[in-house]
């Protein structure tokens, strides 16, 4: 059994909050965000060599999507635990997967303390979860420890700046992403947690990851609708933090004014860059520096 320890602590208090929210409005959007983002999270994981046969954690596990995109690469003779806090989450995650005839891939709604492993794990991944954490390190290095020597630590987290950058002609939609990134940034997510990850691994006691910045685009009604489907999320925080969305209206009617900006423009909209990073766990580290010793 794991033994509790300040690192575990962190990351059960830390994993206890979602600022988006549970909501069903919310769980369907991180659903529709992840079939996006997928291809992008395979190509991470098998450039970070996850394969047939591997036992892999999932941190932050949401509706499931990530956990049962790597229980397809692992296959039958692999494994894969998920990791959540809200239970309406893995009851959904946990239906999911059976739904779609995956055996391989089982969810805890636990405290990390809680956990039992009998062998460490070939990998970690996690996406999207880091970002909304007051100490990632701790959280990287408590899951390093889970990680056999040798194994695998993937994480995919946002970087907004080239998001932004990118759509400051098409003024709804930029007003839109803009008063996001404010919320976010008020209720202390941080929206730039992709390229942090290069010095986080590090801190960690990880060696440097490999890194590289992808950003989905599109001007369908779906993937436009995403950015408005967040605000909605967002919009109990906005009020708490006083972040006014007036100006933008009926939030209702806000997908169709961006889509008409945008094919007005004929162009496309991005989602946020993805930021993917990964690394493999030295087989000893300095205890004085990384606190990855095997004992």
């Amino acid at each position: 059994m794991l033994t509790q320890d300040a690192d575990m602590k962190t990351l059960c208090e830390t994993m206890d909050d979602y600022i988006l929210g549970y909501t069903d409005l919310e769980q369907e959007r991180l659903i529709r965000q992840a079939a996006i983002v997928a291809p992008i999270t395979e190509r991470l994981f098998r450039e970070a060599g996850i394969g047939l046969g591997q036992r892999v954690l999932d941190l932050g596990s949401g509706m499931g999507d990530v956990a049962m995109l790597v229980a397809r690469i692992v296959g039958p003779s692999g494994e894969v635990v998920g990791v959540e806090r809200d239970v309406n989450s893995i009851a959904r995650a946990k239906a999911r997967a059976a739904a779609a005839g995956l055996h391989n891939v089982s969810f805890l709604n636990s405290d990390v303390n809680d956990i039992i492993v009998d062998q460490p794990f070939d990998a970690a991944v996690g996406r999207f979860i880091l970002m909304f954490l007051p100490d990632p390190v701790s959280v990287l290095r408590f899951v390093g420890r889970l990680v056999r020597p040798g194994g695998v630590i993937a994480f995919q987290e946002p970087s907004w700046a080239p998001m932004l950058a990118l759509g400051a002609r098409l003024p709804v939609w930029s007003r839109t992403r803009h008063l996001i990134h404010e919320v976010l940034s008020r209720s202390g997510a941080d929206r730039e947690m992709g390229l942090a990850l290069y010095s986080a691994f590090q801190e960690a006691g990880l060696p440097a990851p490999k890194m590289h910045l992808e950003m989905p685009l599109g001007c369908e009604p779906d993937f436009i609708r995403l950015t408005s489907d967040v605000l909605r999320s967002l919009r109990p925080l906005a009020e708490q933090h006083k972040v006014s969305l007036t100006e933008l209206g009926d939030l209702d009617t806000l997908p169709d004014k961006i889509r008409a900006e945008v094919l007005e423009a004929n162009t496309v909209v991005s989602l946020i860059g993805v930021v993917s990073a990964w690394s493999r766990k030295p087989a000893m580290a300095d205890s004085r520096h990384g606190e990855l010793v095997e004992r």
